[in-house]
């Protein structure tokens, strides 16, 4: 059921939203990938050479209180389609046959949807069912440790920061890209221009522009390295591990810091290129633009370098969102709602005029758009097998396994694939049928034992934070009163997005 509800009319049209006169309905989606929101700008980043972001900020509305749902990378982009968060239910994997895509409803009822990206995870075993949800679709190739290009006379430095497969492809694909026109980054925003001057002056359509930036290796051309001198003289370094930091020089941190601008400078210089058009085209008339990530990434905060392996602090769950909605026209103007990745597809469904599926948990923020009606009262984040999180906007808090090995942990799902290969043949070996949920349209699930874990480890125990006096949760405190309230918001969270059993057992919880 939806917290604000949208009713059909018999022509498929909301009676939020009728068009009117000749206005077009179009869309555009630029979605960065581990784009810091506190390195920008608009967010208190004044040192980040980023004026394009303070230029979108001054057209569109930015909002203080986005969090992420699902991390990391491709459970956030199923929530993206699906407006469900995935993390309760499984780790990485694919759109499953039962989901709901928010491009595919857009595309079987008449709307153009193409993606654009250089996001290399969508066409890998666990991801490659996303891509084709659109009705066209363009990628570019380089990205991480994309299996690209096959060059055995690359020499490898003795000082590579990562000697493993990912870090060797990588490097030999930056063989091959050398001027900036090469980056992946670029190839995805020339596709973007194109779409945009050949379709300006089409009706139903979006495009979705996506780049695997800023995500590290922060490897950036050297123009916009140059934006950040700074004083390192070790081993090439530019891709920070997932670890524990306490004991790194502190002149590394500043390195990857000064990297990881760079490459968000870059991105800031795509997101230009989008803006121009949009200032060329006339796109700002009726044409919604949805700015935003899948989530951040730590540098040294609370200790640690790197994302999924600790608690989802806010560096990393709270995220960058900028929404310019023609039908309200609200710009250079902030939103203290929160909001969440859920929302982005029954937003976008209702832009168009569609019918939102009922298990669509999302909210449709056209009204928060409009004049900062509250979206919800609390909202989930996080990773599949660490803390499972709440906020309502102030108070987060943090709820921990409640044993040494995080368990019992499952994976539900009818596909056998995970990040980058199959999942654990032990664990068909020990897999059982499940369901159906109510969301999974009558289909009985495998359920598999979670072999490969991810997520904070439950020696943090349980933790609570008040982000309004302690913006960078430095210091959890302890009240009983807010936690009891905050533990029912989850409860609740969790039995409306049907939660498994084990979920409930895993973090000390009575299922609501």
């Amino acid at each position: 059921m939806h917290e604000l509800p949208c009713k059909p009319l018999k022509n498929g049209l909301l009676e939020q939203e009728k068009r009117v006169g000749d206005a077009k309905m179009r869309a555009v989606v630029v979605m960065y990938d581990t784009l810091n929101r506190r390195f920008l700008p608009p967010y208190g980043g004044d040192w980040v050479k980023a004026p394009n972001f303070e230029r979108l900020a001054a057209h569109a509305l930015t909002f203080d209180c986005a969090y992420a749902g699902s991390l990391p990378t491709l459970p956030c982009r199923r929530e993206w389609h699906t407006g469900r968060y995935n993390f309760l239910h499984r780790r990485w994997g694919p759109v499953e046959a039962f989901d709901d895509s928010m491009p595919e409803i857009l595309r079987e009822s008449g709307v153009w949807t193409h993606l654009a990206t250089d996001g290399y995870h969508y066409f890998e075993d666990g991801g490659s069912t996303y891509h084709n949800r659109y009705r066209s679709w363009e990628f570019f190739r380089g990205q991480e440790g994309d299996l690209w290009h096959a060059d055995l006379t690359v020499k490898f430095p003795g000082d590579l920061a990562r000697k493993n497969r990912n870090g060797e492809q990588d490097w030999i694909n930056r063989q091959y890209t050398r001027e900036e026109q090469d980056w992946p980054q670029y190839g995805t925003f020339s596709a973007a221009e194109r779409f945009l001057r050949t379709n300006a002056k089409e009706d139903d359509w979006l495009l979705h522009a996506e780049t695997f930036d800023p995500h590290e290796p922060y490897f950036a051309p050297q123009k916009y390295r140059d934006l950040y001198p700074h004083d390192y003289d070790g081993p090439l370094d530019d891709w920070p591990a997932y670890r524990r930091c306490e004991d790194a020089p502190p002149e590394l941190i500043e390195h990857y810091r000064c990297e990881h601008a760079a490459l968000t400078s870059m991105c800031d210089a795509s997101l230009g290129r989008v803006l121009d058009l949009f200032d060329e085209l006339d796109l700002w008339k009726d044409t919604l633009l949805i700015v935003t990530t899948d989530h951040g990434f730590l540098l040294g905060e609370h200790g640690w370098t790197g994302k999924m392996v600790m608690p989802d602090y806010d560096e990393v769950a709270r995220i960058p969102l900028f929404i310019w909605d023609p039908r309200s026209g609200r710009k250079g103007e902030r939103c203290s709602q929160l909001v969440q990745t859920i929302d982005f597809a029954p937003t976008v469904l209702e832009f168009f005029g569609k019918e939102i599926p009922a298990d669509m948990r999302g909210v449709v923020l056209k009204d928060t758009i409009a004049a900062d009606s509250p979206a919800r009262a609390a909202g989930l984040f996080g990773t599949h097998g660490g803390h499972v999180s709440v906020t309502d906007g102030r108070y987060v808090y943090m709820r921990a396994p409640q044993n040494e090995n995080s368990g019992p942990l499952f994976n539900y799902t009818l596909t056998s694939t995970n990040m980058k290969g199959w999942l654990s043949a032990q664990g068909f070996e020990q897999a059982e049928v499940a369901g159906p949920f109510g969301f999974t349209k009558g289909m009985r699930l495998l359920k598999l034992p979670a072999r490969e874990r991810w997520g904070s480890p439950p020696e943090y125990g349980n933790l609570l934070f008040d982000t309004e006096t302690d913006p960078a949760q430095e210091k959890p405190f302890s009240d009983p009163e807010i936690e009891k309230r905050l533990i029912g918001e989850m409860v609740r969270l969790m039995t409306e997005h049907e939660a498994p059993p084990e979920q409930y057992e895993r973090l000390g919880l009575d299922e609501g």
